[in-house]
């Protein structure tokens, strides 16, 4: 996998992930747990790009393992909001499936780059 196609995919989830934070807090007026996941799910990119401008290939790999805990991370508050019944299993899926998505590209650029040191 591309760095390209892992910051177009973290950004593409970032941009959901807000508008999925703003229909929490208008629609389901869920403000705490929304908030933590809006942290995590735009922290992914924005260590996705610190990792494409790494000083050194262990600082890539830094970044990206950061990336991939935020991703992770997302991932769990998403899960909690779906078992809370704040969301339903339909609006979790999809928006479970591209953090999941995601997640695995990042996994994959790092198990990569391990090899390449």
């Amino acid at each position: 996998m591309s760095e390209s196609i892992v910051k177009t995919k973290s950004f593409e989830l970032a941009i959901r992930g807000v508008n999925f934070y703003k229909w929490m807090v208008s629609e389901k007026k869920e403000f705490i747990m929304s908030k933590q996941f809006l942290r995590s799910i735009t922290s992914v990119g924005a260590n996705v790009r610190e990792a494409v401008n790494a000083q050194s290939k262990p600082d890539f790999i830094h970044k990206l393992s950061i990336a991939q805990k935020e991703c992770d991370e997302s991932m769990y508050w998403l899960e909690i909001l779906k078992e809370t019944d704040y969301v339903s299993t339909i609006e979790f899926e999809s928006l479970h499936q591209q953090c999941n998505e995601v997640l695995k590209i990042i996994r994959s650029i790092i198990i990569t780059s391990k090899k390449n040191l």
